[in-house]
């Protein structure tokens, strides 16, 4: 079906990103696979492309688009020729929108330039060792002292941890025994301050060009003047941003499940079985037809939630919704095109098998599968 939610403007941003993956990320994803992380150049790279700063207003370096279509190109272009920016995805989509809301002027002057430039990279840590997604779980302290805030405690599965400058620490300021969700507060660590360390680099089964790591604080001393926003509001603040952070899961999905279609239907043209080519048995038509039908009422879904995000009407429930849909759709599709690649589809030279264990963590990461259901049943009064 005919798409309608992007301008010529975007189009023509697709083109750039297009040209710019194909030259400059293709052709050492290998490696940078190996390497377990992305290289600092290539945020620089898009800094001077103009991508990283497209929400930051002009006058710090940025181009003050507030439009989240031009990230859904961003990651589309990117499944698009097999290969992720997990991280740079993480900083646009997740990170950066925190800066924008609750960043005081000074701030700005000071991070917001780097930010656009792809110089100074960002990471946020929320989750800790036995809470999960339950944020109102969170141990790790921190103790007003003077004109510093004294943070302790851990973090970990942090995204972009490894290279990160500034990382948004989820800290509890305040206990209130009637309202466990009362008393976070934002702060930002700076790479460099006594006590902030990184721990172990994690060993994932997928998404490996993606760095993910144990952040430690012992008694580290972060100025008041590193806190974003109010002191004691984190949770409302993580609330208003997470329909767009579970909408870039969904976004992922889709393109990479189109990636895996598309991957799939040059194989099976390609793959001779019995003297036949393997597309012309009626299983792996009907497979494919499948598969094409679910990704395109997946596409419908998240176009139409797209629009709603950019307009400012998305729901958290309809969030949800999307990304339990899509991410579960696919689950399915990549499996069913990783079957027809047959022993070939479990060798990692082949990007299914990527794809696939890539797809694995959709249904886990911004909230599971079961948490996105809780929020649907309690939309539906259950």
């Amino acid at each position: 079906m005919q798409r309608d939610i992007f301008t010529a403007d975007h189009e023509a941003f697709r083109g750039l990103v297009r040209d710019f993956i194909a030259r400059e990320v293709v052709p050492h994803y290998e490696d940078w696979e190996k390497a377990g992380r992305l290289p600092r150049k290539i945020f620089e790279q898009l800094g001077s492309l103009g991508v990283m700063g497209l929400a930051i207003p002009e006058e710090y370096g940025g181009s003050g688009l507030d439009d989240y279509r031009y990230n859904v190109v961003l990651q589309e272009e990117t499944a698009r020729q097999l290969v992720t920016l997990g991280t740079v995805r993480t900083q646009l989509d997740v990170i950066l929108p925190y800066f924008l809301a609750y960043a005081d002027k000074e701030q700005r002057e000071r991070w917001f330039p780097g930010l656009a430039a792809g110089t100074l990279l960002t990471a946020i840590a929320m989750t800790e060792p036995g809470t999960g997604s339950d944020l109102a779980g969170i141990r790790t302290t921190a103790v007003r002292d003077g004109d510093c805030y004294v943070v302790n405690g851990a973090k970990t599965f942090i995204t972009g941890g490894l290279l990160a400058d500034l990382v948004i620490v989820v800290a509890r300021t305040s206990h209130d025994p009637d309202d466990r969700r009362a008393g976070l507060t934002l702060l930002v660590v700076e790479d460099g301050m006594p006590g902030f360390s990184r721990g172990r680099v994690l060993d994932k089964i997928g998404i490996k060009v993606q760095d993910t790591v144990e952040l430690a604080f012992d008694d580290v001393r972060v100025p008041v003047a590193n806190r974003l926003g109010e002191e004691g509001e984190a949770f409302s603040y993580l609330g208003h941003n997470l329909p767009q952070e579970r909408m870039t899961v969904a976004v992922g999905s889709v393109a990479q499940a189109q990636a895996a279609l598309d991957t799939t239907v040059a194989y099976v043209k390609d793959r001779m079985v019995f003297g036949k080519e393997l597309s012309s048995f009626q299983n792996t038509k009907f497979e494919l037809a499948a598969v094409a039908a679910e990704v395109e009422a997946a596409q419908a879904m998240l176009d139409r939630a797209v629009r709603e995000l950019v307009e400012g009407r998305l729901s958290g429930a309809d969030a949800a919704k999307v990304k339990l849909f899509c991410t579960e759709m696919q689950a399915r599709a990549v499996d069913r095109c990783l079957q027809l690649f047959g022993g070939y589809g479990y060798m990692r030279e082949y990007p299914i098998a990527r794809l696939y264990a890539d797809a694995r963590i959709t249904r886990i990461y911004a909230g599971t599968s079961e948490v996105m259901k809780v929020i649907i049943a309690k939309s539906l009064g259950l």
